[in-house]
């Protein structure tokens, strides 16, 4: 990956955050069907709608051309989406791009991890919710533990600079695990951050509002079997959340590994949001608990001169970057899917 420090001009938006990362959804379909990310019977996008890999390239080196320097590739599933790694290879070599990484629900990673390293993948978020098999076919409707399993033994194997569990944690589903999950990342290495699930998109296999699970009230759970260190604060005992990122990590004695905490629900981080998405189909959502978007499939599409415009739209876009998203569990105000807005 190259890593030459070149002068960029940053992308401000009107709140004074600087916009230095990406988040690319390289397609909606995914191989399982998980309660808090869709509908059990989904339909998908129409395949032309969907971004090339050569426009996503496109888009991707005119963001890095304005300042962004990290670039997440998420779903849907990334690794269903045919010539993944060819894209990774070339988005991995964009002059000013510090780190590619990707989100994944593991299933296809035993088959891909070694050659998404070798294509320049610096890290890998892995979803894993249950080490319970039933449980995980419960969660992700069809899902079987063993090939998620092998994929994370696969990626642990492949030489990725870091690997991160993600744990959505459900009341009365999965909350009961978040001791055995942590053990199971920190024994191996990993770091794991345990995530508020998100109004996003009508569902009916369950009310958000009574599966909600506060953030706080599993560090202090974790807190009687973990010594944590707080990351950038004198070595303690802590229940409290470091206050670093909108991932809150916090140090734990003994392992590499940290444990965090994703709080969208019970502690707006969004004065530190440096991010923007990009959609499948090529929709720029400026937030993720907001409509705000812009539509760059219609000014990549057949243009010889994509990129430039591009950067005009871009900077255009980000002046109406909203200040922060107001999520409700008890009403869902956002009707995309999760697998559409890119995970």
């Amino acid at each position: 990956m190259n890593h030459k420090l070149t002068a960029q001009p940053a992308l401000i938006d009107p709140f004074g955050r600087t916009v230095n990362y990406l988040r690319i959804s390289v397609t909606d379909r995914c191989n399982l069907r998980c309660v808090y990310c869709m509908a059990e019977d989904m339909t998908f996008l129409p395949r032309k709608q969907l971004l090339t890999l050569e426009e996503i390239e496109i888009v991707a080196k005119a963001f890095v051309g304005l300042g962004v320097n990290k670039i997440r590739l998420t779903g849907g599933e990334p690794m269903v989406r045919n010539g993944i790694v060819g894209l990774c290879k070339k988005l991995s070599s964009l002059n000013g791009l510090n780190e590619l990484v990707m989100t994944t629900n593991g299933v296809l990673l035993d088959q891909h991890a070694n050659d998404l390293a070798k294509a320049g993948v610096k890290r890998l978020n892995i979803s894993l919710d249950s080490l319970q098999a039933e449980r995980v076919k419960q969660i992700s409707r069809h899902g079987q533990l063993a090939d998620v399993l092998r994929g994370i033994e696969a990626a642990g194997k492949a030489g990725f600079e870091r690997i991160k569990l993600n744990v959505v944690v459900l009341a009365g589903v999965n909350d009961d695990e978040v001791n055995d999950l942590a053990e199971f990342a920190l024994v191996r290495g990993f770091d794991i951050s345990f995530i508020e699930e998100m109004p996003l998109g009508e569902i009916s296999s369950h009310k958000r509002k009574d599966t909600q699970v506060a953030s706080l009230s599993l560090a202090q759970r974790l807190a009687e079997k973990f010594d944590f260190e707080p990351e950038n604060e004198p070595a303690a005992k802590s229940n409290q959340l470091s206050n670093k990122g909108p991932s809150r990590y916090q140090k734990v004695s003994g392992y590499t590994g940290r444990i965090g905490f994703i709080s969208p629900m019970t502690d707006n981080f969004c004065s530190r949001c440096n991010r923007v998405r990009l959609t499948s189909e090529g929709k720029l959502l400026l937030c993720l608990g907001n409509e705000h978007s812009m539509n760059l499939r219609e000014i990549v599409r057949d243009n010889t001169n994509a990129e430039a415009d591009l950067r005009v739209a871009i900077r255009d876009a980000i002046t109406r970057k909203p200040e922060k998203h107001h999520f409700d569990a008890n009403k869902t105000d956002i009707v995309r899917f999760m697998n559409m807005t890119g995970g």
